[in-house]
């Protein structure tokens, strides 16, 4: 009972400077903030990775401002999608929404259909293709 009513003591307080975090499990956080994100900064991106999926920069709320955070590889997870983080503005206040791995799209053009079941469209499914990943079909 004590530490509800400091968790709600000190949400009063971070909201009474303008921004208050929420936390929803112990692993991730909810980040509410009553002022909009920066402009997102131009970000050269690099020529693509064979096995890796570019991760834009995005703004981050930490210690009560606004940081940036660069873009990165992240090593690819095949049978899911990637989602960057986003800031989404509700009732006046903006939240992030953090970036994950989504299941379903399994050709990684963000569509789920059935190619998913033939990645390289040579027209042999996955399953019984030696090579499902063979750009040079045919």
């Amino acid at each position: 009972m004590k530490n509800i009513h400091k968790l709600l003591l000190a949400s009063l307080v971070a909201g009474s400077f303008g921004t208050f975090a929420v936390p929803v499990t112990a692993s991730a956080q909810t980040i509410i903030v009553r002022e909009a994100p920066p402009p997102l900064r131009a970000e050269r991106v690099p020529q693509a990775r064979r096995g890796y999926v570019w991760a834009p920069g995005h703004w981050e709320y930490r210690h009560g401002r606004y940081v940036w955070t660069r873009g990165t590889w992240l090593r690819e997870r095949h049978g899911y999608a990637y989602t960057a983080p986003t800031w989404v503005e509700r009732d006046g206040r903006w939240v992030m929404e953090r970036n994950g791995w989504r299941r379903g799209d399994r050709d990684g053009d963000g569509i789920r259909n059935g190619r998913d079941r033939d990645r390289d469209g040579d027209g042999i499914p996955n399953r019984m293709d030696a090579r499902p990943n063979n750009p040079n079909r045919g």
